[in-house]
């Protein structure tokens, strides 16, 4: 376990942030449109979204037009009836290095409800990951939420991980499916905890999953943590929002205590017995209400004789790694390549 600066190894521990939260302006005020816009403007009351306004308001990033230098994309289109696709960067300088590159699947977060990997948010930072591990990056879009339930995201993003596997040659020849890494953050932390779960009960042969990068990933329960209970309003999460997005993403008459929200909890799929269960590094923040269910989820895979790491930034919000004027948006990639470069030497 990490604690930023700190680096304090041992067993999980509550980090207590700093109060008062403490934002650079700019970020504070992108903080607070899109807290406002998706708490009171594109989500109703009647478990709905205003998809049109979404569709306004989400800034997209053409895979021609590449706001990171150094950076190509592609996409490629699996089931058009289901919008089933992926967005490919593979970093310009890639051929010139001696071995091939390791394949990163990344899944974005927004709820389960919002986003997908051309927004522009999320085009920067797959393309900022892409260069600085190096690696080539897969981004998945998925189905959204209320229109498409659980568990059409997991079916998803397991059936890009099946079409990469049996079709090699879709990708830059650079690309070490021996290597590969899945990666989410919030709605697509979780996502991928359920498809290594599924990958490791598959047959796959080219794709080895090396391990997983877990960055604040979004889970939830019945039960209130003291997380939730001391900040039931915070910067882009409040416990109101993510009651509303769980409510959109399960069956209906389903609760919190779902195997699919609460991963750790009473109805929890064991891992213990899962050897090919990938290395985890996760990321949790101060600020963020979600933690407390963060470090269960670190305990349990503990418990179940899983290798993880636990990487504590006290004193930022959920999404920091969006915003590149917070110092933790810049740190989170030297963890990540750090890890990378570890679990790939593997045997």
């Amino acid at each position: 376990m990490k604690m930023h600066q700190e680096y304090a190894k041992g067993a999980a521990i509550e980090a207590i942030p700093k109060l008062p939260l403490s934002l650079p302006w700019m970020t504070h005020i992108a903080v607070s449109l899109v807290s406002h816009f998706t708490d009171y403007i594109m989500r109703r009351s009647d478990g709905t979204v205003n998809r049109s306004l979404i569709r306004l308001l989400d800034l997209k990033s053409p895979r021609i037009i590449s706001p990171i230098p150094n950076v190509s994309s592609t996409d490629l289109t699996l089931d058009p009836t289901r919008n089933l696709w992926f967005r490919i960067f593979s970093p310009s300088f890639a051929s010139s290095f001696d071995k091939p590159l390791p394949v990163i699947f990344f899944i974005h977060g927004g709820g389960f409800t919002f986003l997908s990997p051309d927004s522009l948010g999320y085009d920067i930072f797959c393309r900022r990951l892409a260069r600085k591990l190096p690696a080539i990056v897969i981004s998945v879009n998925y189905r959204l939420c209320p229109e498409y339930r659980f568990p059409s995201q997991y079916d998803d993003a397991f059936d890009v991980l099946k079409y990469v596997d049996e079709h090699p040659w879709e990708l830059p020849p650079e690309a070490d499916l021996g290597r590969c890494f899945l990666a989410g953050d919030s709605a697509g932390g979780n996502i991928i905890h359920h498809v290594a779960v599924r990958a490791c009960r598959s047959t796959f042969e080219a794709v080895r999953i090396r391990g997983m990068i877990s960055i604040q990933p979004f889970f939830g329960g019945e039960e209130r943590t003291a997380a939730e209970i001391q900040m039931p309003v915070a910067p882009i999460v409040s416990v109101e929002k993510t009651d509303w997005c769980w409510k959109a993403f399960l069956p209906k008459g389903e609760d919190r205590d779902h195997w699919a929200v609460n991963v750790s909890g009473p109805n929890a799929v064991e891992v213990a017995g899962l050897e090919e269960f990938p290395a985890v590094l996760l990321f949790v923040a101060g600020f963020d209400p979600l933690r407390d269910w963060q470090k269960r989820y670190y305990e349990w895979l503990k418990r179940s004789g899983k290798e993880a790491d636990l990487v504590e930034y006290p004193n930022t919000i959920h999404g920091f790694q969006m915003f590149p004027d917070l110092p933790e948006s810049a740190q989170i990639f030297y963890e990540i390549t750090d890890f990378v470069a570890r679990k790939a030497k593997a045997p």
